[in-house]
This record gives C-alpha cells, sequence and structure tokens, in this order.
C-alpha cells in the first residue's frame, strides 16, 4: 500500500494545495504590505517636497539661496538648480552633503545631472527621474524670480529616493524570507495535520486491502475482517465510507455463504448420483458383454446397437468415476501421503502415453536433475493421485491435438517446488476458454482435434482433476497457450529431507 504522501494520493494532494494556498495568501500580504509602505514613503518624500516649494514661494527673491533652500532638517543629497527662462542654462545649483544638525555644505552639480534636471518643466509635476551617478530622485519644478522681477527662470528641487529603495529592498527582502518560513512551517505542519486526518481513512483501505487478498473463488469462506467501529461512525465521511463497506461485507459473506451452501448440496448430489449409477452401470456393461458369444448370430444392426451400448457403457463408467473422484477431492479427505519420486512416475507415465498413442511422438527430458547438487526430485502425496494427475495431462495433450504432434515431458526442481511441464506444438488452446479450461466439464474441442474414437472422447474432467489433485497436494497448475506451443506445469512443494 503506498504511503500517505506518495504520488496520486489524496494526503498529496491535500498538502500540495493547502501549502501552494498558504504561499499564494504570503506573497499577497507581503505584496500588499511593501505596496503601502512605498507609497507612505512617496508620501513622505512629496510632502518634503511640497514644504521646500512652499518655503521658496513665501521667502521672495532675497530667499532663493542655498541656506534657504536646504535648511529645515533636509536628508543628504537633496538638490536644487535654477535655468534661465526658455534655456536649459544654469544659473546656480547646489546638493546638500552634510547631515541634519550640521553646517549646510553643498557642492555644484555636474553638467551630466543638470542635463536631465534641465529637462523638467514646472507642469510635470512631482516626478521620478534617474540621475547619473546619484541614483533615483523625486524632483518638481517651479516659475520663480531670477535676479529681480525682471528676469525669470526655473527651479528645480529634487530629493534622493536611495533611503526609499534601501527600504523597500529590506521590507521584500522580509517579506520572502517570511514567505519562504512561512510555506515550510505550513508544509510541515499541514502534512501532520493530513496525515492524522487520513488515518482512519488508510485503516479501512488496509482492511479493504486484506479482504481483497482473500481467496473468494471457491471452498467455505469466511471472511471475519471488518471496519473498526470507531472508524464507521457515520457522522463522519470516513466514518460513512466505513460503515458501507461493513455492510458490503456483510452482504458479500451471505452471498459467499449461501453459494458454498448451494455448491455443497450439489457436490453431495453429484457424488450420491455418481455412487448410485456404478451398479446400473456394471450391470450395463456386463449384460453388453454376454451379448458377445452370440453377436454373430444376431443381425447386423441388433450387434451394432449393444456395440455402441458397451462403448457408451464404458464412456458413462469412466464419466462416473472422474465426478467421484471430484466429489472426494471435495470434501478434503486425508490422502495416502507417502514419499513419491517423480521422476519414476513421469517416466511411467510418459511410457504409458507413447503405448496409447502411437501417432504423436512423444519425449522425456530429466537432464535438470543431472547436476550432482540437485535434490531428488521427491514430494509428499498419494502416488495413484499424482499419477492420475500426469496422466490427464499427457492425455489431454495426445486427446485435442491432431496425429504427428510432438508431445514433450520435463521435469525440474525450482525455488522449492518440483516442476512437471507437458508442452505440446499443437494448434493451442482457444482464447475465449483459456482462462477457464481447469473449470468441469470444460472442452476445447473447436481448435485442438480429437482424435481416437469420439464415444469415448474427453469428458471435461481430465484438467479439472489435475487442478484438484495440484490443490490437495498444495501445489498449482498453469497453462500458457499460443498456437504451436501449448505447455503445462503442475508445481508440487518439494519434499524435506529427513
Amino acid at each position: 500500500m503506498p504511503g500517505t504522501f506518495a504520488p496520486g494520493t489524496l494526503g498529496r494532494q491535500l498538502l500540495v494545495r493547502v501549502v501552494l494556498v498558504v504561499a499564494a495568501v504570503a506573497v499577497l500580504l507581503s505584496s500588499a504590505s511593501l505596496l503601502t509602505i512605498n507609497r507612505q514613503l512617496n508620501g513622505i518624500t512629496n510632502r518634503q517636497l511640497a514644504s521646500i516649494g512652499a518655503r521658496l514661494r513665501g521667502s521672495g527673491p532675497e530667499g532663493q539661496t542655498a541656506e534657504s533652500l536646504l535648511r529645515g532638517g533636509q536628508q543628504v543629497g537633496t538638490l536644487y538648480a535654477a535655468f534661465g527662462a526658455g534655456t536649459n542654462t544654469p544659473l546656480d545649483s547646489g546638493m546638500l552633503t552634510t547631515p541634519n544638525g550640521s553646517a549646510v555644505q553643498q557642492v555644484e552639480l555636474q553638467p551630466g545631472v543638470l542635463a536631465p534636471l534641465a529637462k523638467v518643466a514646472p507642469g510635470d509635476g512631482l516626478t521620478t527621474i534617474t540621475l547619473p551617478g546619484l541614483g533615483r530622485y523625486r524632483v518638481i519644478a517651479y516659475n520663480v524670480e531670477v535676479n529681480g522681477p525682471q528676469q525669470g527662470g526655473v527651479l528645480v528641487i529634487g530629493i534622493p529616493l536611495a533611503d526609499n529603495d534601501q527600504i523597500l529592498t529590506r521590507t521584500l527582502f522580509v517579506g520572502g524570507f517570511g514567505t519562504l518560513l512561512a510555506v515550510l512551517v505550513a508544509a510541515i505542519a499541514v502534512q501532520e495535520v493530513v496525515r492524522r486526518s487520513l488515518l482512519p481513512l488508510n485503516r479501512v483501505a488496509a482492511t479493504a486491502q486484506q479482504v481483497s487478498q482473500l481467496q473468494l473463488d471457491r471452498g467455505e469462506v469466511a471472511i471475519g475482517l471488518r471496519v473498526a467501529p470507531e472508524d464507521a461512525n457515520p457522522e463522519s465521511e470516513v466514518g460513512r465510507v466505513g460503515q458501507a463497506f461493513n455492510h458490503m461485507l456483510d452482504n458479500v459473506a451471505g452471498a459467499l455463504a449461501a453459494r458454498q451452501t448451494s455448491e455443497t448440496k450439489l457436490k453431495q448430489f453429484i457424488a450420491d448420483a455418481s455412487h448410485e449409477l456404478r451398479n446400473p452401470l456394471a450391470s450395463i456393461r456386463g449384460y453388453a458383454e454376454l451379448t458377445r458369444r452370440e453377436r454373430d448370430q444376431l443381425p447386423p444392426n441388433t450387434a451394432y446397437a449393444l456395440g455402441r451400448v458397451e462403448s457408451e457403457a464404458v464412456r458413462m463408467s469412466s464419466l462416473v468415476e472422474d465426478l467421484l473422484l471430484l466429489a472426494r477431492l471435495d470434501s478434503g479427505p486425508a490422502i495416502d501421503v507417502a514419499r513419491v519420486d517423480v521422476a519414476e512416475l513421469l517416466v511411467n507415465a510418459v511410457s504409458d502415453a507413447r503405448a496409447a498413442g502411437p501417432e504423436h511422438t512423444w519425449s522425456l527430458d530429466l537432464s535438470a536433475l543431472e547436476r550432482p547438487d540437485q535434490p531428488a526430485p521427491v514430494v509428499l502425496g498419494d502416488r495413484n493421485r499424482l499419477h492420475q494427475a500426469v496422466v490427464n495431462l499427457l492425455a489431454n495433450a495426445r486427446t485435442h491435438t491432431p496425429p504427428g504432434t510432438r508431445v514433450h515431458a520435463d521435469l525440474r526442481i525450482e525455488a522449492g517446488d518440483v516442476v512437471i511441464g507437458v508442452a505440446d506444438n499443437g494448434p493451442g488452446i482457444p482464447p475465449d476458454i483459456r482462462n477457464r479450461v481447469f473449470e468441469r466439464f470444460t472442452r476445447g474441442d473447436d481448435s485442438r482435434a480429437r482424435t481416437g474414437d469420439q464415444a469415448g472422447g474427453s469428458t471435461g474432467l481430465g484438467l479439472a482433476i489435475v487442478d484438484a489433485v495440484a490443490d490437495a497436494h498444495h501445489g498449482t497448475v498453469r497453462v500458457h497457450s499460443v498456437p504451436g506451443d501449448t505447455r503445462f506445469e503442475l508445481r508440487l512443494p518439494l519434499a524435506r529431507l529427513q
């Protein structure tokens, strides 16, 4: 089961979405704070410029000096420049170079600084410009009298924005750091909150995972797993899911119990019916065999009919024996357990199959057992039942493939199992029945041609018996089939050395 915050999980999605929301809110708050501080600083700078302008307009021509311009606690870098009316010729300029509280000292502005100041007109209002070597300035221009009312001019004053920019930079740094810290703290906190919040849902998922691993396809099944009461409280969303899951398990358990009861009755009926059919079938076969002595005296049609009765009685007897065997295996009686040499068993079975189907090409490979470190292929089980399972696999290949088909058997030991393989190069098993070849009465005659006496053909129980024998010995049987290559593998646990 994936972790709470694995890719694609609900926990991962909640964590990412909440952290994104927190990050967005933090960025918005930082941006709003930065804009507010910038507006406040610009307002302070604008009021300083307005104050200087008001002082200039009230001081008269004689007050328009560096002393009157730069007095009043202006910050270092405050400047002015006077230009003649209609010209860009500087008449006077200066920039405060001493801090507040000291004697006012100024320096004249360089031509490279005066050039952009000369372009500022009185009608431009408050303007932000960048001066070479000095940085950004907030400036404003006024029409003033220069050397008396007969000579007009333009006076530009400016306040540096370096301090404002420094404050904004620090604010941006603090805001960015605060945003990252908020996102980190939110991620840690949300991760813990989501983890705790999803614990009930994870417990429900764990229960569902355990139920999904139960073998529900056969046999008596008891589903004892349920969601805990604290996780099935209908007051919460997860609780409603847990409650619904418990109801579903109750319904499934009831359906499985009903299925098992029906299967038990059906198997018991088959066992009883098969047992009861043995005696009348034996009588039919006996009477049919008695007529052999006088068949040459009977009309041909009658002799033929009696022959068919006898052959069909033999086939029905075989079917009844197979049904009885399946019934015994289904009821789970103790099998006769002994140490069985699978190599010897396979050699005998292939020898019998070669005699029964000489029109096929048979081969046996035991080379995988020739290594000196290889353990003996011995299993604990019922020799007769295991022999019948192997015979059925070989008979299946013989019955459902045309003459001349090559049937190959092999034996190897793999991962603590004895593996018996039976392969043929016949037409293969149709895809529509490949997944149910081990079910009872399943036949593949449409593509795997039957040979021999059609009346004595397949009953559809041979592979079902193989599957039941494998299950009774705690083994498995699997099939892989494509046209030209069909392979069955019977796996049985290797017997431990005693």
